[in-house]
């Protein structure tokens, strides 16, 4: 039987965007959901730094995944909003969530993405999204209540 750890992982594997970026799923349990992503050229932008999208799917897939945790599974994103703090430049990004509350059909997570540099942390993107439980899978399929899509 797989630990939660090597469930979210299969599940983060079985995203091809996510595969395509060489996104890590390094925790995830009740304390919360922390992602890591190498920050190599072709996730840059012009001037250097980490492109804004690349924030933005890693908040949104922790703090999904913090919201499937929290709902046992089977969500999908309603809401993000997303404050840019400061410029994304360093060697990896880390994204970490936690579901702030949650129920039956929603949860509000809040989380963010920090730049690590040089052994550094620094806070470059802060977040806050609402996950809902998923009727159907794009398939038509009602999803399993141990995953959840991100």
């Amino acid at each position: 039987m797989q630990t939660p750890l090597e469930r979210a992982r299969s599940i983060l594997a079985a995203q091809p965007f996510s595969r395509l970026l060489g996104t890590e799923m390094t925790e995830y349990g009740e304390a919360g959901v922390e992602l890591r992503l190498a920050l190599t050229d072709v996730l840059r932008q012009q001037h250097g730094f980490a492109h804004g999208g690349v924030l933005a799917y890693l908040a949104d897939n922790a703090l999904t995944f913090a919201g499937g945790f929290a709902m046992g599974g089977g969500v999908l994103t309603a809401d993000l909003k997303l404050n840019y703090v400061r410029p994304a430049v360093g060697q990896v990004l880390i994204a970490r969530a936690t579901a702030m509350t949650s129920g039956r059909t929603q949860a509000v997570c809040r989380g963010e993405v920090i730049v690590l540099n040089e052994g550094v942390e620094k806070v470059c993107l802060i977040a806050q999204g609402m996950v809902l439980r998923a009727a159907q899978t794009p398939s038509g399929q009602a999803p399993n209540p141990q995953e959840h899509s991100a």
